[in-house]
Order: structure tokens, then sequence, then C-alpha cells
């Protein structure tokens, strides 16, 4: 990378794959806890990811590149730590610590959107900003979901 607009292409692919690596996991988390409202959450975002992996595709198309992904070590890590936690972690301590593993996911994504959409300004491409600030908004709104369940229900 020698430019922003490598930095960016680099880091949209890197976060493409992290989103396709949330949809293979996720389902993992839903099973393994038995919380109706965390179940819910957890379902309500795979369908954002699906949609928010279609919104990435068009920000593809708007730098002229193919969709594809590049492996992300990061998110293979925070997928890891939260299947461990499904593996070990038992009664009350399951759910909060999924709740944990999961919201350090969205904290990821948040971090990386927020870049991308900065990045994406910078570059004066205003459509990809768009599309980024409202995945943007959609990994804040999952982030802060988990916190009430955790607030009002888990953490009890």
């Amino acid at each position: 990378m020698k430019t922003l607009a490598d930095a960016f292409e680099h880091t949209l692919k890197d976060i493409y794959y992290a989103e396709k690596a949330i949809l293979k996991a996720g389902p993992k988390a839903e099973k393994a806890v038995k919380t109706a409202d965390l179940k819910k959450a957890i379902s309500d975002h795979m369908a954002e990811t699906k949609e928010q992996v279609k919104m990435l595709e068009g920000v593809f198309a708007t730098i002229d590149v193919k969709p594809a992904g590049e492996k992300c070590d990061a998110i293979e890590g925070l997928i890891k730590e939260c299947e461990g936690i499904i593996e070990d972690a038992q009664g009350e301590a399951l759910e909060a610590a999924v709740i944990g593993a999961l919201q350090a996911i969205e904290h990821y994504e948040i971090a990386r959107y927020g870049t991308l959409r900065e990045w994406a300004n910078t570059l004066g491409n205003t459509e990809a900003a768009d599309q980024l600030g409202r995945i943007l908004d959609m990994e804040k709104a999952a982030n802060n979901k988990l916190t009430g369940i955790a607030v009002s229900t888990i953490n009890g």
C-alpha cells in the first residue's frame, strides 16, 4: 500500500471478508444462547449482515473493483474467541460472555467502518462514505441492542 486509495481498498476487502466470516459463525452463537431476546438480536443482525455485504458490494463498485475478501486475522481471532466461550462457558456465564465476545466483534466493525467512511470522505467518494456511514450506524445499533439485553436481562 502506497496511497490512501490503496489503504481504502485493502481495508474494504478486509471488512468484506470479516462480514462473510461473521455470517458463517453467527448461527453457532444463536444456537448456543437460550434467552429469546438475545437469540432474536443475533438472528436480526445476521439478516442485517447479509444486507451489509450487498452494501459493501456497492462500495466496491464506486472504486471499480470486483468485490473480494482478504483474510482478516483480527476477525478470525474474535470469532475463535467467541467459539471458545460457547464451548467452555456454562450457566449464567455463557450468555454474558457470548454478549461480551459479540460486542468485541461489533467494536471491531465499528472501528473499521468509521475509518473507511472517513477515508472515503477524504478521497471524495461521497457515495461510498454514505453507504459506509449507514453500515456504521447499523453496527452501532447492534452494539447498543446487545448492551441493552445485557443490562436488562443477562447481567441482571
